[in-house]
């Protein structure tokens, strides 16, 4: 082979690699969450007071709490889709329902959590509900996240 080919073989593969590292981190790695988003916008864009901090720190453990047991709900659900699945090895009924029971417990997530957003909102003053509420606006809708 020549030097020439060498060259092209290194330069493909590189290209390779960056189109490689390119595609995972577009499509592969995981958006970070509207709530985490949600959650850094509270405490490092707001200022707020002691006051809010110590009431927003409640709902936080309050809630924490209450989205383990459901994703525990939802793990146990996926367990059960997977044993529904290996009975059944086709979209039976045992399958249906159990697609059915995980749609329970995230759609009871999703409103959880909007419940706990609509109450952390409710600590903050006018001006910083403002800014919240914008943010909360784009970590729902900016197609990137």
């Amino acid at each position: 082979m020549t030097a020439g080919r060498y060259l092209l073989v290194a330069v493909v593969a590189f290209a390779a690699a960056l189109a490689g590292v390119w595609v995972a981190r577009t499509w592969l790695a995981p958006a970070p969450r509207a709530e985490s988003q949600i959650h850094a916008i509270l405490h490092e864009k707001l200022t707020l007071d002691a006051a809010q901090e110590q009431r927003i720190h409640a709902l936080e453990q309050g809630f924490a709490t209450r989205r383990a047991v459901l994703e525990a709900e939802m793990r146990a659900d996926n367990a059960r889709l997977a044993r529904a699945i290996a009975r059944e090895h086709g979209y039976g009924p045992g399958v249906a329902a159990a697609v059915d029971r995980s749609h329970m417990a995230m759609g009871q997530l999703q409103k959880e959590t909007l419940k706990h957003v609509f109450a952390m909102r409710g600590v903050l003053r006018p001006d910083q509900a403002a800014q919240f509420d914008a943010a909360v606006g784009k970590a729902l809708t900016d197609p990137g996240k």
